[in-house]
């Protein structure tokens, strides 16, 4: 199995290391448009494999595409990241140039992959993916509800003061500091809901720290982080290669899922060999739907700006 990653940054380069780490795939091709970085990356990468006991073949390459022919999955992660007190709208201008253009370059060599965004705004950026390609919408998987999701239950685990690997949390909506919702309602210890042990104010607060845990890391390392979504993006490759068929809350096309229509957002979704495969109903009580309604909203502005932004 090939996967490629295109942009060789933190993000992109974790997501390689990951995905190695764990013999996900048995080649990984790095991409990036600058000289010899991720030629750089890859073969700093390959001088740990022995370390690490990983047999992937990891490459790179300048801004040559044909190296990623064949390729079943293709991970965008290119574009510039959010510098502190900068929102993932202010991206919008610059990343939908560069995400429109990777995915026609890998399309041409890889015509049936599976395209994972995470460049950012990852809502706007997944749903320019799926109308500028024409590809099959399950085969466009934006990854942010991971990355959410993940930050969720590390929050309820430190709450909690217990294993993280015990904690079960979704969030669902946007990937965005105002638009993602964590259900709270629905997370659990070991099957047991944390609102039986956690008081209202605390889920709160884990709920708002969760919403704005990039932007809370952007502001500490001047940057966006990379660990936790390049090993969001290898759980979501490993699922699609590996025909896993997990549940993971990821953006995606919908129509009518929801309450809603042409727009990519994050729900629940079966991952398995051929993308997403099914939508999950997760039943909303009132109140959530209410939010979700409001991060479409949100969201459906973003795109708007793109938009206006092509014409």
């Amino acid at each position: 199995m090939k996967v490629s990653v295109v942009g060789a940054g933190n993000v992109g380069a974790s997501c390689a290391e990951y995905i190695a780490l764990n013999r996900i795939a048995s080649e990984v091709v790095i991409l990036d448009i600058k000289e010899n970085f991720a030629e750089g990356k890859a073969l700093d990468l390959m001088q740990t494999a022995t370390l690490n006991k990983f047999n992937t073949k990891i490459s790179g390459s300048t801004n040559d595409y044909a190296k990623t022919a064949n390729s079943d999955v293709v991970v965008i992660t290119s574009g510039i990241p959010r510098k502190p007190g900068m929102t993932r709208e202010e991206l919008i201008g610059i990343n939908a140039g560069i995400v429109k253009g990777v995915t026609s370059n890998v399309l041409k060599h890889s015509p049936n992959a599976i395209i994972i965004v995470v460049s950012n705004p990852m809502d706007t950026m997944t749903y320019l993916a799926l109308k500028d390609s024409k590809i099959p919408k399950n085969r466009i998987i934006g990854m942010g509800g991971i990355l959410d999701s993940s930050r969720f239950k590390c929050y309820l685990s430190m709450a909690l003061n217990a294993p993280a690997s015990d904690i079960s949390g979704t969030v669902i909506g946007g990937h965005g500091d105002t638009t993602m919702i964590p259900l709270t309602r629905l997370a659990t210890w070991n099957g047991v809901p944390v609102s039986n042990f956690l008081a209202e104010d605390v889920l709160k607060k884990v709920a708002a720290d969760t919403m704005v845990g990039g932007a809370t890391l952007t502001g500490m390392l001047g940057t966006s982080a990379w660990y936790a979504p390049g090993a969001s993006v290898a759980a979501l490759v490993d699922s699609i290669l590996n025909d896993q068929k997990k549940i993971h809350p990821c953006c995606v096309a919908l129509d009518g899922e929801y309450g809603q229509k042409d727009i990519c957002l994050g729900v629940p979704v079966i991952i398995g060999k051929n993308g997403w495969e099914k939508i999950v109903d997760y039943k909303l009580t009132t109140d959530e739907q209410a939010a979700f309604n409001k991060s479409a909203e949100a969201v459906r502005n973003m795109n708007n700006v793109l938009a206006e932004i092509k014409a």
